[in-house]
């Protein structure tokens, strides 16, 4: 049985270890990350400090988008669209990681500590009973304060929240 967190689309393709967990993971991502990696491949704006470190992940920004845009995967992520909290089914990346999509909404519910995707990682989380995975350390500080009833790990302790978890 795998073991799902919620993260953003840009995680994924940032951080290489995600993608080769030593265990089945199934990554929740919101839909509204995923066009986020389209704003991501188009910006001037470096995502990485190091020219060579940011020339890596918009290469693997665009890897990811040309992935989900294969017709298979595309037609699971429309599918998903067509209802608020609908899910897709699972997106194959290995023997080891599927993502699925949700169609999540952000309701204010926490509009004023946090951004809209913020806020929908958040429900996300809530709504799939699924811890959350993120390398903002402001945003768990803020998720802290805010006394949110969600798990959130650093993504620099994913091998620690593999083991931590349960599988859901």
């Amino acid at each position: 049985m795998s073991q799902t967190f919620v993260i953003e689309a840009v995680m994924i393709a940032i951080y290489g270890q995600l993608l080769n967990p030593d265990k089945p993971v199934n990554y929740i991502v919101p839909y509204t990350t995923i066009m986020e990696l389209y704003e991501f491949a188009e910006s001037d704006e470096p995502l990485m400090n190091s020219p060579l470190e940011d020339r890596e992940v918009r290469n693997r920004v665009q890897e990811l988008i040309r992935y989900l845009e294969e017709p298979l995967n595309k037609k699971k992520i429309q599918r998903c669209l067509q209802m608020p909290w609908a899910q897709s089914s699972g997106i194959v990346f290995s023997d080891n990681v599927q993502i699925s999509v949700v169609n999540a909404l952000d309701n204010a519910y926490y509009g004023e500590s946090f951004d809209p995707i913020e806020t929908e990682l958040i429900l996300s989380s809530l709504k799939k009973e699924a811890p959350m995975l993120t390398d903002q350390f402001e945003l768990i500080q803020r998720m802290i304060e805010a006394k949110v009833p969600v798990q959130v790990f650093d993504i620099e302790d994913f091998s620690y929240a593999l083991e931590g978890t349960s599988p859901v």
